[in-house]
């Protein structure tokens, strides 16, 4: 039996103004020794082949099943862009390794794929701090504004917005909304929404959600680690505190940040998003060197060490456990789907508009300048 662990993170409770700890669990997955993993991969690269199937991987989860996705013609990038590669690959079934809200996603914008995932039950603590229910309530509660959700969310909150947005083409998409003299429900990344807020100067009501891994980044130790590297550029996602995002050289999405670890003349370069990027950037800048920021220090309680206890949940057994059986299949209730897509389909239309849609091939060296208006997560 596979072992499992408790996760807390913060649950916003807005109708009181304030938030609570709740708890979910993870599975802790079995690694293969390295032997076995030479096995688990031809046989799911084999399976792959056999059953007309593209594995998309994030940039977050285990090392092996990048380069697998890699090696087998699927992709490895952020959340959307792994939706828009599988919609327009020729593959009938899709396997995203990643977490539900992804597979969701991907759903929405294939239909009529089969839509498969190593484990259901890895999800997202923003996901889990936006229920639809009081989403929707929340919603009805300010009818004068325009209501945008981000991409880690659930079909069901995507349903209730008028746009779905990126880390990156949100800052622009809410530029335009608040240049119309529209006001903005936002949700659920209270530090994204903050981010934005500050940059464009627009009216946001925040949900106050948060990601369990990025909320850990701490600005005060970040200090003293820039103080030992002095020659170190600092890379930050915007879904951490604003401490920490005060003391980047770069903000942005994780395909931003690869970019600028492949970019920028620096040795050295601090990390503040999970850690599973590590591997990319490594690919991608070899010779530079990477370290993780700070989640350790002063009130720190380490929860997810920077890596997403359910992004590790996805492996090489229970990706070929998947394509065997065929199951843990993702399905959205049609009529929610469809709602959900006039919100994705808003942003895609923006984004087509300011020529940031891209068609990728799964090899980042090439598409590098491409990918960076795109990255939600």
């Amino acid at each position: 039996m596979e072992a499992t662990k408790v996760i807390e993170f913060e649950r916003p409770q807005m109708e009181a103004g304030s938030s609570c700890v709740a708890s979910a669990w993870a599975r802790v997955p079995d690694v293969p020794s390295l032997a076995e993993k030479v096995g688990l991969k031809e046989k799911i690269k084999a399976l792959l082949k056999q059953k007309n199937a593209v594995l998309v991987a994030h940039y977050y989860v285990d090392s092996d099943l990048q380069d697998l996705a890699e090696e087998t013609g699927g992709c490895v990038s952020d959340s959307l862009e792994m939706a828009r590669f599988g919609r327009d690959h020729a593959a009938k079934t899709l396997v995203v390794a990643g977490v539900k809200f992804m597979g969701e996603t991907a759903k929405i914008l294939s239909p009529e794929k089969t839509i498969l995932m190593p484990d259901l039950d890895a999800t997202c603590s923003l996901d889990l701090g936006c229920d639809p229910v009081e989403f929707s309530a929340f919603c009805d509660a300010h009818p004068d504004r325009t209501v945008v959700v981000y991409a880690n969310t659930s079909a069901a909150v995507k349903a209730r917005a008028d746009w779905m947005v990126t880390s990156s083409v949100g800052l622009d998409i809410v530029a335009e909304l608040h240049a119309q003299g529209k006001k903005i429900l936002w949700a659920p990344d209270k530090h994204l929404g903050s981010y934005i807020q500050k940059q464009t100067g627009a009216d946001m009501l925040l949900w106050q959600g948060s990601c369990l891994v990025h909320d850990e980044f701490k600005g005060v130790e970040l200090e003293i680690l820039k103080e030992q590297y002095p020659d170190a550029k600092v890379l930050v996602h915007p879904e951490s505190p604003a401490a920490v995002v005060a003391l980047a050289d770069v903000v942005g999405s994780t395909s931003q940040l690869i970019n600028a670890a492949i970019n920028l003349e620096a040795p050295q370069f601090i990390v503040a998003t999970d850690n599973g990027i590590l591997h990319k950037m490594q690919m991608a800048a070899p010779g530079k060197t990477f370290i993780v920021a700070p989640t350790a220090g002063n009130s720190a309680s380490c929860k997810s060490c920077a890596h997403c206890p359910w992004m590790a949940m996805n492996g090489l057994r229970n990706l070929l456990s998947v394509l065997e059986t065929e199951s843990n299949q993702i399905q959205v209730d049609p009529k929610v789907g469809s709602e959900a897509k006039i919100a994705i389909d808003r942003m895609l239309d923006f984004a087509a508009s300011r020529k940031k849609q891209v068609q990728p091939s799964g090899a980042l060296e090439r598409n590098s300048a491409l990918y960076s208006g795109i990255g939600p997560a």
